[in-house]
């Protein structure tokens, strides 16, 4: 059934919005997935941070002209559904990954990461990154680190400081009681 020039609009709106603009982007081959599974792969996207969409090749490739989609217009064919998101891309490929391996029906065509178009097999390793929220850990524990031994250091200072003097005070002690 053909889209009416209402619809059509309707869509181009929606992709200039979202899909053109998003700077990180997967597109995925869905074809012999269930209504059931589209729904709850839609939820775990959404949990993620990201949308999903089943998209109108002829559309949106209207729509991603001069865009940096515009270097993944050879893989906007067949059933393309899209799944985007503005900030975290190893969170969106780990969703997608983890649910490929549950639906193998599921098939990566490519992506774009801040940008950057990436094939299909990058993206599996991509999912297997360590999440933002991991990196900014890990980068905060290693600006900490020093940190938290110069304070050690400082800390032990006064108390070696004050061992000494309590020894030197019992020496006296031993002194003027001996001698």
């Amino acid at each position: 059934m053909p889209l009416s020039r209402e619809s059509k609009e309707s869509l181009v709106e929606s992709y200039q919005g979202g899909v053109a603009t998003a700077p990180n982007v997967f597109l995925v081959k869905y074809q012999g997935i269930t209504v059931p599974q589209v729904t709850d792969l839609r939820t775990r996207v959404r949990e993620s941070g990201g949308h999903y969409e089943v998209v109108k090749n002829r559309i949106v490739l209207r729509v991603i002209d001069g865009s940096a989609l515009e270097g993944l217009k050879e893989h906007f064919e067949g059933p393309t559904a899209v799944a985007y998101n503005e900030d975290d891309p190893v969170a969106l490929a780990k969703v997608l990954t983890d649910f490929a391996k549950e639906v193998p029906a599921i098939e990566f065509k490519a992506g774009l990461v801040d940008g950057q178009v990436v094939e299909a097999e990058e993206v599996k390793q991509i999912a297997k990154l360590p999440s933002r929220e991991e990196l900014i850990a890990k980068l905060l524990f290693l600006l900490q680190s020093p940190i938290t031994g110069f304070v050690r250091v400082l800390a032990a200072l006064p108390r070696e400081f004050v061992t000494v003097l309590e020894q030197v005070r019992q020496e006296k002690e031993k002194q003027e009681a001996g001698g």
